[in-house]
């Protein structure tokens, strides 16, 4: 590991102010090289972070934290905030249990203000904390720090419109990089693209403001002018017609240059914007070239830029994971059908929409980070008689609750739902866990609720759902395809489950991720003298009625096991079909994720420790039979 002259003594924004101004330059440098050095070995968001160094140096250079507060969007940028803070010797645990959050926290440290995993709520929350100060009789100063493609979400939107209008003193610093995870799309980001670098109106309107103090009865014609300018040289006008003063764009990684203008912006009594200019990556030539590879990584050679690879995917080479089999599903499937269309809001290559956009540009949509209007948008496909299918992780479909019920369902509109990232998702941990989808989309009426086990069934599964007349959503984790469960798939319509083992003592109910782990706890069942039946029931709405009426007319005792959490979730749906059925003579034992945030960690480890791994559905198996059986005993005595 390198050693650092500087950084190896900055434990505190205090620390860094002691730092002469000349030699910030030199304390960037330094941090981002222990960026490469660090992440390269633990994975982590290291694009946004690079090109946010000199930013993050040069707010805790200028700001009195943590009197005042920095409010982050989306996170990702804040690596270098977390060190300045005094996680530094703290970063090589980044992401992994036990170890530091990928995003700010409160929980972790008095510098955080929020748990920004998801876009778009930086300037919310800036201006609840500006209005909450002024309201208590604070002087703190509010900065909420907002990459270029959060504003193509529309919660951003609201707040400026908000903010403008309530005229808080408070200042959005937008990091303009061009990009996000993906090129950014739509007319805002084409609009900042056009980057105007002459500061030649700020002068000139501070100049003019100076001059009209002197002369009040020209001002009325002197605004008309200034207006006329703002139209010729300002690339921020949208910004100042919503209520703020527009400052840049300025060079975000001219440390020194930052610090100067920092310093002057916040002591403006007023809404104010600075736009800065970075670049993503900056530093890291891989990051540099491609913002997608290096947005969030695994451990990766720093001399070459390729990825390490786990032991776990060294044994796992040559399957493919569910997002692959998607992939390949919805591309096969779209040459097939010309009214099949496409929409992702900012991530194509994550919910592996890249090759259908190659291959079908004028039926791909990426919206931008705006999965509200990706799901209102894609209901007014349909009712224009295209077969649209939304692919959107699990986590980030939760800001769609409204537009599902009312633009769609209400509306008997078809919409396909693919969610991606469905279940534990490991280092992202808890804003990024996919385990509450079964319960927010299962109160709908008419919605199907699938779970595929292998690339065939998701193929399958998206077949019937093209076709289907409402909702129709498909669940699938981050994760390979587990080879135990690739057996011959037969055709199956909505709501059928199938019987993959046979056996008198326990029925295990289960779908999706969790069909290779209840068929390896079978045979370890088996091995204990314990016959276990194994259904894999597809899915959770609606359920195989026939199939359990089926099992529980001679099997007694019943175990569901679904990576969700318990509460609303596939387990609680089958007791409630059994409740409906008056069905007292079973048993039941609900294997799921407990009814609480999980933190982020290994996956593997995770679903071990929540009791979702082979050994632990055995184990759980076997203490609910021996608990029963011994109270059967009993009571007979």
């Amino acid at each position: 590991m390198t050693n650092y002259l500087y950084i190896s003594r900055i434990n505190s924004p205090e620390d860094l102010k002691k730092v002469p101004l000349s030699q910030l330059p030199k304390v960037c440098e330094e941090y981002r090289t222990f960026l490469i050095e660090t992440i390269s070995k633990t994975g982590g968001h290291l694009g946004a972070s690079l090109g946010a160094v000199e930013l993050n140096v040069a707010l805790h250079y200028v700001l009195d934290l943590p009197t005042d507060r920095i409010c982050w969007d989306v996170g990702h940028q804040a690596y270098v905030h977390k060190m300045i803070t005094g996680r530094r010797d703290r970063m090589q645990t980044i992401r992994q249990g036990e170890g530091l959050s990928g995003f700010p926290s409160p929980f972790e440290s008095s510098y955080d203000q929020f748990i920004v995993g998801h876009a778009c709520t930086a300037i919310s929350q800036a201006l609840g904390l500006a209005v909450g100060r002024d309201l208590l009789g604070g002087t703190e100063r509010v900065v909420a720090v907002v990459g270029d493609g959060s504003l193509t979400g529309g919660l951003a939107y609201e707040a400026l419109n908000n903010a403008g209008h309530l005229k808080k003193r408070m200042t959005i610093v937008l990091n303009d990089n061009e990009m996000s995870i993906s090129k950014n799309v739509g007319a805002i980001s084409k609009y900042l693209n056009k980057v105007i670098t002459n500061p030649l109106y700020n002068r000139i309107r501070d100049e003019v403001d100076r001059q009209l103090k002197r002369f009040p009865r020209v001002r009325r014609f002197a605004d008309y002018s200034l207006e006329s300018l703002k139209h010729l040289l300002v690339p921020g006008l949208m910004f100042e017609e919503l209520g703020f003063r527009y400052f840049g764009p300025i060079d975000g990684h001219d440390v020194i240059g930052l610090v100067e203008t920092l310093k002057k912006v916040l002591n403006f009594n007023d809404s104010c914007l600075l736009h800065v200019v970075t670049q993503k990556g900056k530093g890291c030539i891989f990051a540099e070239q491609d913002e997608e590879k290096l947005h969030g990584v695994t451990p990766f050679d720093v001399r070459t830029g390729e990825k390490i690879k786990s032991p776990v995917e060294v044994k796992k080479e040559g399957e493919i994971t569910y997002t692959q089999a998607f992939s390949k599903a919805i591309t096969q499937i779209a040459r097939e059908d010309e009214k099949v269309v496409a929409i992702t809001a900012a991530m194509p290559s994550g919910t592996g929409l890249s090759q259908f956009a190659r291959e079908f540009p004028e039926r791909f949509f990426d919206v931008g980070i705006a999965e509200q209007h990706a799901v209102t948008f894609a209901a007014a496909l349909a009712k224009r008689g295209l077969k649209p299918v939304c692919a959107i992780y699990s986590t980030f479909l939760q800001r769609s609750q409204d537009q599902l019920i009312h633009d769609a369902a209400l509306q008997h509109l078809n919409l396909t739902l693919c969610m991606d990232r469905a279940g534990l998702v490991g280092a992202d941990g808890a804003t990024h866990n996919g385990v509450f989808d079964i319960s927010y989309l299962g109160h709908i009426p008419r919605t199907v609720i699938s779970a595929p086990k292998d690339d065939a069934e998701l193929y399958h599964l998206l077949k019937l759902a093209i076709d289907y007349p409402h909702i129709f959503a498909i669940r699938y984790p981050r994760a390979f395809i587990a080879g135990q469960v690739k057996m011959p798939t037969q055709l199956f319509q909505i709501g059928e489950g199938e019987v993959l083992t046979e056996g008198d003592d326990v029925a295990i109910f289960t779908l999706g991720s969790m069909v290779g782990p209840s068929l390896e706890a079978s045979e370890m069942l088996a091995r204990e003298g314990i016959h276990a039946s194994v259904c894999n029931l597809r899915f959770a709405k609606p359920l195989d009625e026939s199939l359990i009426l089926e099992r529980t007319r001679k099997i007694r005792f019943i175990v569901t096991v679904e990576e969700h959490v318990f509460t609303g979730g596939f387990g609680s749906k089958v007791l409630e079909f059994l409740e409906q059925k008056e069905i007292r003579n079973v048993q039941v034992k609900r294997i799921a994720l407990p009814d609480e945030f999980i933190e982020h960690g290994s996956r593997e480890k995770q679903l071990d420790h929540y009791g979702l791994s082979a050994s632990k559905i055995t184990e759980t198996t076997l203490q609910f039979l021996k608990r029963l059986t011994l109270f059967e005993h009993e009571m007979r005595s």
